[in-house]
């Protein structure tokens, strides 16, 4: 400027990067109804509407049923991956878990098909379930952004599905928790058809991430679209299912047809449950998509304190919103990058470290109500 004066200018914010939650990819079978619906054989969808204008479904295939599902309970975006069900096996549908690795808003994934009988004779191979419910589960590790929601075998009793469970957690790496989880029985939706719940599941995932966020465990909400249970869980039963990291679906009077359960498939207890798991995969993805910007920055003192700056605000927002422990921002995390972390060896090949602390809040998932009684009185607590 060359004369003095007041002079205005507009500035752009840049608007917050939205970390999408609660969306999933479905596995199954179908072909496109259109050619460029065929590209990379896989579609998104924002409602159910779209399914029979994108794609034809076998009538024997689950894929649709649990989609309609995904819609009926509250999801709002999902991708299918799918296979041709007149040419493909068990090797294809394995290719199309594959075809949804570049997709970077999944953070959930959904296999129905994989319960539908590959044979002529159409009996279903139980031992080929068994394979691609691991593939899609070491898919989900080796991506590290992602869970699997996982469906029982159906009309199955409680004892073959701990061994189903017992069989997907089979050489289990203690070094890498499992980012899965397994649901029974099969639900019969509203069209009186018998259907893998996983499609249901997922929408319940979104559902609750929008109301509540990932920090809340998706259990005790209500399943819609579902009218009965393949196999009815009494308490006995399900103590057992559920220390073993099965989650049931129960029905109960004047409250419908609810999910019971929000364990994951790890047996390390620190991932027990599914929210403290989805939580570290939500901050994890954050962090991904936000902090690219410090890349070839000058490794100074001055970049470690914007990263603290950066990820001591995120992580205090979710403190805010519950999502940790502690009364305090002190008592909930901890965000370290400096000195002590990076020292001069480690800067000089361009290395920048970070220390990240946080107290996952856990689920309230025994209620204890003690009821003293007296002679003259009774008191509760």
């Amino acid at each position: 400027m060359k004369a003095p004066g007041v002079y205005l200018e507009e500035i752009f914010l840049k608007p917050e990067i939205i970390l999408p939650t609660g969306v999933p990819g479905f596995v199954g079978f179908a072909t496109a109804n259109k050619p460029e619906n065929q590209k990379d054989g896989v579609v998104q969808l924002y409602r159910k509407q779209e399914l029979d204008d994108k794609l034809n479904f076998p009538e024997d295939g689950y894929l649709k049923a649990s989609v309609i599902g995904f819609f009926d309970n509250g999801g709002t975006r999902c991708y299918i991956a799918f296979a041709d069900p007149n040419i493909a096996k068990q090797e294809a549908l394995k290719n199309a878990i594959k075809a949804l690795a570049p997709i970077t808003d999944i953070d959930l994934m959904a296999f129905p098909d994989a319960m539908k009988p590959l044979t002529k004779d159409a009996v279903l191979d139980e031992k080929a379930v068994l394979d691609m419910q691991r593939s899609l589960i070491q898919d989900c590790t080796d991506q590290g952004d992602r869970f699997a929601i996982l469906d029982s075998l159906p009309g199955k009793t409680s004892e073959s599905v701990l061994t189903q469970c017992n069989a997907i957690k089979e050489n289990q790496s203690q070094q890498k928790p499992v980012n899965g989880s397994l649901y029974y029985p099969w639900l019969q939706n509203a069209q009186g058809r018998w259907v893998p719940p996983c499609g249901h599941i997922a929408g319940i995932f979104a559902r609750s991430d929008r109301a509540r966020g990932v920090f809340k465990a998706p259990a005790n909400e209500e399943i819609r679209d579902a009218v009965n249970l393949q196999v009815l869980i009494d308490n006995s039963d399900q103590g057992g299912l559920n220390a073993q990291g099965i989650n049931c679906l129960l029905a109960f009077p004047g409250r419908g047809i609810r999910v019971w359960g929000a364990r994951t498939l790890s047996s390390d207890s620190n991932w027990r449950y599914i929210n403290v798991r989805r939580l570290f995969i939500t901050i994890k993805r954050w962090i991904d998509l936000n902090m690219l910007w410090a890349a070839f920055e000058p490794n100074t003192p001055q970049l470690w304190v914007r990263i603290q700056r950066e990820l001591s605000g995120y992580l205090t927002q979710l403190w805010r919103a519950g999502a940790l422990k502690g009364e305090t921002p002190e008592q909930a995390f901890y965000v370290k990058c400096d000195a002590e972390i990076n020292p001069p060896a480690s800067r000089e090949i361009g290395n920048v470290f970070t220390e990240i602390g946080f107290a996952p809040s856990s689920p309230a998932e025994f209620i204890f109500v003690r009821i003293t009684h007296r002679a003259n009185t009774t008191e509760i607590s």
